[in-house]
């Protein structure tokens, strides 16, 4: 006897188990091995990570604002004047604004490790990192000290010319920057050398922003001042 497929359009009965169909677009995913699905690639993802706290983000932004408008008047000025600016530029010293950039560069790199020690849990290597890039701001300070005492002992100060006021202004202004940094480097040190109180990671990652600002902030200011 023949028999018939049913093609009835009502519901089939309580007993009976329905599946679900798979999503359009994506193949069917077997269990692992615990039996559970994994979800679709995609579905439940966490938004982007940013490193920090919006309140140092912005205090980093307005700073950064603020010497973009010396960066300007810097500009302005040059182009009133530009044999001026030239000749006086010749008597910079690049080799302690070149040692003096590698070293800032150095600074960075050892915060970038510390903050990833921090985020895996070793804050003894953590220490050690924040420690080297806190002698590397030293190192910076005292080039410039260094390079303020050449100009001082030359006859050269702020009132030589106007090259030199601005040259006196802004790279104080960022010494005073990298004396900051260096608070905060110390801070830090403080911080993952104490296994009773250990930072935050967001506090690590804010504080390290604003030491990768002072270094930025440089990148732009030896080319600046030094050789363009």
């Amino acid at each position: 006897m023949r028999v018939e497929r049913s093609t009835s359009a009502y519901p089939p009965s309580s007993g009976t188990r329905v599946e679900a169909p798979e999503p359009r677009g994506h193949a069917p995913r077997a269990p692992g091995e615990d039996g559970h699905v994994p979800p679709v690639p995609g579905e439940g993802s966490r938004a982007p990570h940013v490193p920090g706290e919006v309140g140092v983000w912005v205090l980093v932004l307005g700073e950064m604002s603020m010497f973009g408008v010396f960066f300007a008047i810097f500009m302005d000025a040059r182009a009133g004047d530009r044999e001026l600016f030239a000749r006086s530029q010749q008597h910079l010293n690049i080799t302690i604004g070149l040692v003096n950039t590698i070293i800032l560069l150095a600074s960075s790199l050892f915060v970038v490790q510390a903050v990833q020690a921090v985020r895996a849990g070793g804050f003894g290597r953590a220490s050690k990192f924040f420690t080297l890039g806190l002698l590397c701001g030293l190192g910076f300070m005292g080039g410039k000290v260094l390079e303020y005492s050449e100009k001082l002992h030359a006859g050269i100060s702020p009132v030589t010319d106007a090259f030199y006021m601005y040259y006196y202004v802004l790279t104080g202004i960022h010494a005073l920057h990298v004396a900051v940094g260096m608070c905060v480097l110390a801070f830090l040190r403080k911080m993952t050398r104490n296994p009773a109180r250990h930072p935050k990671t967001t506090t690590v990652e804010a504080c390290a922003s604003y030491w990768h600002m002072v270094d930025i902030l440089w990148i732009v200011l030896f080319p600046l001042l030094y050789l363009i």
